[in-house]
């Protein structure tokens, strides 16, 4: 049974470096800069958000700029793999395109019996995975017309993401019972869940996929330091503002601290610590990244929530210059 949640909504991680970051997604990866705007709770800091041509949920991976944040370092208690899903038949090609880009990456291997694997990592050392499966062939595909990629080969969106726990046993309970996910796989330590039929998305919206999550059990490991380089907080997405509503009641029915809901301008968010310690988020699929853009402008200058508005001179003046990507262009 669906409790309301469909998959990945986005992922948010930090970076130490705007413009290079930029650079790596648009150029090395072929995303769509969706959105340049600033970290509404630290506005004198940039957020970038990056996904596929329309900027759909399920498809964005968003940076808050933190340049004096401390380095990010690998334990329990994280996001530790952000996986990209990528056709079957396009693995040779993002070999290729890897190493032109002189970009380090261990692979491809296979992991169960359906997936092909490719991991890498970005500038700050975020981990990324690229998974060539053959949902790739049924999923809803926009790829970036102005981007570098064939649109054969491109990027589709999210696969999955892979929780770091010391143990998986309450987080799973979170996962199932509160989330709706299923477990469909097993091999050691590596947990697998599913939303069920998550690439028929919500009512009369577009397959999207991003319906898996890992669990990778490490117990007697030290907890992760979240900083540079590491994932913020997961956001799952779903449908509407009473659907919101329900998952929470559910998540604080279930002794869990949730916030109350907290207005994005782009979508509208809850936020929780699951058992494990990895911050999660709820967040609405509307009103959606074209609410202050038109779909052939995004992410070509700095925009603002309405009740920032009235602070752009002084951002202006101590946000850093970037360079927005152009089309086409390598």
């Amino acid at each position: 049974m669906n409790r309301g949640i469909f998959g990945i909504h986005h992922v948010t991680a930090i970076t130490s470096d705007a413009q290079r970051n930029i650079d790596f997604y648009t150029n090395s990866l072929g995303l769509r800069f969706v959105k340049l705007t600033v970290n509404q709770d630290d506005p004198t800091s940039y957020h970038l958000y990056y996904g596929d041509e329309l900027g759909r949920p399920g498809t964005i991976l968003t940076f808050f700029h933190w340049p004096d944040a401390p380095r990010g370092h690998r334990g329990t208690s994280e996001v530790i793999a952000t996986s990209f899903l990528i056709p079957e038949n396009s693995i040779n090609y993002w070999i290729d395109r890897l190493r032109s880009k002189q970009i380090e990456f261990r692979g491809p291997y296979k992991r169960f019996d359906d997936e092909q694997v490719i991991t890498l990592h970005d500038p700050d050392g975020l981990e990324l995975e690229l998974v060539a499966h053959k949902s790739a062939e049924e999923r809803t595909v926009h790829v970036w017309k102005g981007g570098l990629i064939p649109a054969k080969q491109a990027i589709r969106g999210f696969y999955s993401v892979t929780l770091s726990e010391e143990g998986y046993e309450r987080t799973a309970s979170v996962l199932t019972d509160e989330l709706g996910f299923m477990p469909t796989r097993q091999d050691g330590s590596r947990f697998r869940y599913e939303i069920p039929n998550g690439d028929a998305a919500s009512p009369g919206e577009e397959s999207r996929g991003a319906n898996i999550v890992y669990v990778l059990c490490i117990p007697y490991t030290q907890q992760a330091v979240i900083g540079i380089g590491s994932v913020h907080h997961v956001a799952w997405r779903t449908p509407t503002d009473e659907q919101q509503m329900v998952l929470r009641r559910n998540i604080v029915r279930a002794g869990l601290n949730a916030t109350p809901v907290i207005d994005r301008f782009y979508f509208h968010s809850v936020y929780f610590r699951e058992p494990g310690g990895i911050l999660f988020e709820i967040a609405t699929n509307p009103p959606g990244f074209m609410i202050d853009e038109k779909l052939e402008d995004l992410g070509t200058h700095l925009v603002l929530p309405p009740w920032l508005e009235s602070m752009r001179k002084d951002l202006e003046k101590v946000l850093p210059r970037v360079q927005l990507p152009k089309k086409d262009t390598e």
